[in-house]
């Protein structure tokens, strides 16, 4: 009986050390994996250049993601943004085949996402720009991008050192769209005031991330 319960214990603890250490190996695949994808450029469909649209000729975010204000998702260009500029310039031009035939058909242009979070996280582009959180301090220098790509892994960490002091990050809301623009964390405190920007306790309850 000694033998039989000693082999029975033996086997259950064995069982879920083996399922624990499946589950580290495939988690630090999917994290590693989702690390080395999300850091490395994504090609598109169309070879749009952020660095020459957004730092040569100095457009706004906001002209290609127009949702950036007002929802909680930024949105992605229609083919009539795009067209707005390419009916008069270079219309002809091999890299805009896609462009027109989409524009001609009514079918969208199917873009290639950068960032995923994941379905746990929440994240209201809206909210973090009313409140003077700059499209750089996420998405780093677009601008200056060819081919975009995620600059950091968006760990809880990262976003976490954000909500914990978040007046070293705030800038006024007209400098939200400035790339280059450099955050003092002495405007920062007043801002935060300014702009009802909520407690670290409450910026770092579990439900502000996880609904």
């Amino acid at each position: 009986m000694r033998r039989r319960n000693r082999w029975v214990k033996t086997f259950f603890w064995g069982t879920v050390l083996g399922v624990f250490a499946l589950l580290v190996v495939v988690f630090s695949g999917v994290a590693v994996g989702a690390f080395e994808y999300r850091t490395q450029p994504v090609e598109q469909p169309v070879p749009f250049s952020h660095a020459f649209h957004a730092g040569g000729l100095g457009l706004s975010c906001r002209y290609c993601h127009s949702s950036v204000e007002r929802a909680a998702y930024a949105g992605l260009p229609p083919t009539e943004a795009c067209m707005t500029c390419h009916t008069f310039i270079k219309p002809d031009s091999p890299n805009l085949a896609l462009v027109r035939k989409s524009w001609e058909t009514g079918e969208p242009i199917r873009w290639n996402r950068v960032i995923n979070l994941p379905d746990f996280v929440y994240f209201n582009h809206a909210a973090h720009v009313a409140k003077g959180v700059g499209c750089a301090d996420c998405h780093g220098r677009v601008d200056q991008m060819a081919v975009v790509r995620q600059p950091q892994a968006f760990t809880m960490k990262f976003c976490l050192d954000c909500h914990r002091q978040p007046e070293a990050r705030l800038r006024p809301r007209e400098q939200v769209f400035n790339m280059a623009y450099t955050p003092d964390p002495e405007l920062g405190k007043k801002l935060k005031e300014i702009y009802q920007v909520r407690s670290a306790e409450a910026l770092t309850s579990c439900n502000t991330c996880h609904r």
